[in-house]
C-alpha cells in the first residue's frame, strides 16, 4: 500500500451558534484526503478524515509541514507487517523535526492525517472502521451500538432563549435521544439556571442532563458556579474554567461534588497525566473527554487511555468529544464509554447518517467500511469535491 497523494481542504461549518466563549459562525474544518495505489471496488482506495469540531482548519501546518513530510518519506517505512499503512509510522514522519510540546494546533493538524490513514486502511480490508480499531488494537470484536447524548442547548442570540431550548431537546427526544448538554456561562448565572431547569424538566431527570462552561470561568467564579448547581444532581459540569488549570479542577471538584467532564482541550499524554496527578479527578465518577481528532490522531489517543487505565480509571468513563462519525468508530472499537452526538449543529460534520441504526440513546457504527463519512450525503459533497482536487501524483 502506497501514498500516491494527500489534498486537503477547508470546509465551513453551517449555521450561526455560540457558546459561553465562542462563536461558530466563521469556524472551518481541515478536510483531508490520502490516496493510495490499492484499488478496492473498482477505484482507488481513499482514506478521508477532518480534524474534529472547536478548532479551526489547520490548511498552512498541512501544506507547509507535515504532508511534505510523508510524502517525502520512503513509502516502505510507512507499513506495517501486513502491507498496510501503519497509522503510527505516518504520525511519525508528520512530526519529523517537531520539538516537543506546543501542541495546540500542530495537534489537530497530525490527527486529521493520521485518522484519514485509519480510514484507509478499513476501507483496504473492506470493513467499518471500528472493526479495524478492535481487532488491531485489542484483538476482539468492537462495541454493536454506543450509548450517545445530544449536545446542543448552545446560544442562538434571538427571541426566547428558554422556549428555544425546550423545542430544541424535545426535537431531540423525538429522534430518540435521552440525554443531553447544555451550553451555560454566556449568560448570567439566573438565566443560566432558568435554562438548566427547563432542560431538566424536558428530560424528565436532572441526571440526563449535563451542563458545559467551555472553559469561562475564573476561579472563584467556578467554584461559585459549582456550588449553585451543586443541589440539581446533574449528570456532570463540564469544564468549568481553563482546561490546563488543574487546581481550579481540583477546586471544582470538591465544590461541586457531582462528577465533573474534562479534557477535550487536551492534546498529549503528558497533558493528561497532569491532570490525573493534579486535578482532583476521581475514578467511577468524573468523566473525561480527550479527543483524537484534537490531539495527533488514534495513536496518541491510546497512549492517553494508557494513562488514564495506570492511574486507576475505567476505560468506561471516557466520553470523547466530538460528536461525529469518527469518533463513534473509536468508541464502539476501543469499548469506551459513550459518545457525544451533534445532531442539530456544526454541519456538515456532525451527527450521524439518518439510516444509522438507532434505539433509544444508542447508536450503532453502520457497516460501511471506514469511517463511513460518506454515508452523510451533505458530508459526501465535501469530500467528493476534496478527491477530485488530489488523484494520483
Amino acid at each position: 500500500m502506497r501514498i500516491t497523494n494527500i489534498v486537503e481542504r477547508p470546509v465551513p461549518l453551517r449555521g450561526s451558534i455560540r457558546n459561553s466563549l465562542v462563536n461558530f459562525s466563521g469556524h472551518t474544518v481541515s478536510l483531508l484526503a490520502v490516496h493510495t495505489d490499492v484499488v478496492g471496488a473498482g477505484k482507488p482506495v481513499v482514506g478521508v478524515a477532518f480534524n474534529s469540531i472547536g478548532r479551526f482548519a489547520q490548511s498552512g501546518i498541512l501544506r507547509d509541514r507535515l504532508i511534505p513530510r510523508v510524502l517525502s518519506t520512503d513509502p516502505e517505512t510507512l507499513l506495517g507487517e501486513d502491507g498496510l499503512l501503519d497509522p503510527a509510522k505516518v504520525l511519525a514522519a508528520c512530526m519529523r523535526d517537531e520539538k516537543p510540546g506546543g501542541h495546540g494546533d500542530r495537534a489537530a493538524a497530525a490527527s486529521v492525517l493520521e485518522l484519514a490513514c485509519w480510514d484507509a486502511v478499513a476501507k483496504a480490508m473492506g470493513e467499518p472502521a471500528a472493526r479495524t480499531i478492535a481487532r488491531r488494537v485489542r484483538g476482539c470484536e468492537p462495541q454493536s451500538d454506543v450509548a450517545v447524548y445530544a449536545a446542543g442547548g448552545y446560544y442562538y442570540g434571538c427571541g426566547d432563549d428558554v422556549a428555544r431550548l425546550r423545542a430544541e431537546l424535545r426535537a431531540y427526544q423525538d429522534l430518540g435521544y435521552r440525554e443531553f448538554k447544555i451550553k451555560i456561562g454566556g449568560a448570567d448565572l439566573a438565566a443560566d439556571l432558568r435554562r438548566i431547569e427547563a432542560a431538566i424538566e424536558v428530560a424528565g431527570d436532572a441526571g440526563a442532563v449535563a451542563v458545559d462552561a467551555n472553559g469561562r470561568f475564573d476561579r472563584a467564579a467556578a467554584v461559585q458556579v459549582a456550588e449553585e448547581l451543586r443541589p440539581y444532581g446533574l449528570r456532570w459540569f463540564e469544564e468549568p474554567g481553563d482546561p490546563l488549570d488543574f487546581g481550579l479542577n481540583a477546586e471544582v471538584v470538591e465544590a461541586f461534588q457531582g462528577p465533573v467532564a474534562t479534557g477535550e482541550n487536551l492534546f498529549s499524554v503528558q497533558d493528561v497525566r497532569n491532570l490525573l496527578a493534579y486535578g482532583g479527578l476521581r475514578p467511577r465518577c468524573d468523566v473525561l473527554q480527550m479527543d483524537a481528532g484534537l490531539s495527533y490522531g488514534l495513536t496518541e489517543y491510546l497512549g492517553m487511555i494508557a494513562a488514564v487505565e495506570e492511574a486507576g480509571f475505567d476505560r468506561r468513563w471516557l466520553h470523547p468529544h466530538g460528536g461525529h462519525l469518527i469518533n463513534l468508530h473509536i468508541v464502539a472499537g476501543l469499548g469506551l464509554g459513550g459518545c457525544e452526538a451533534y445532531p442539530g449543529v456544526f454541519q456538515p460534520f456532525g451527527g450521524y447518517p439518518d439510516d444509522v441504526l438507532r434505539t433509544v440513546g444508542r447508536i450503532a457504527p453502520s457497516q460501511a467500511p471506514g469511517f463511513g463519512l460518506e454515508e452523510k450525503l451533505d458530508l459526501d459533497i465535501e469530500i467528493r469535491t476534496l478527491i477530485d482536487l488530489g488523484g494520483a501524483r
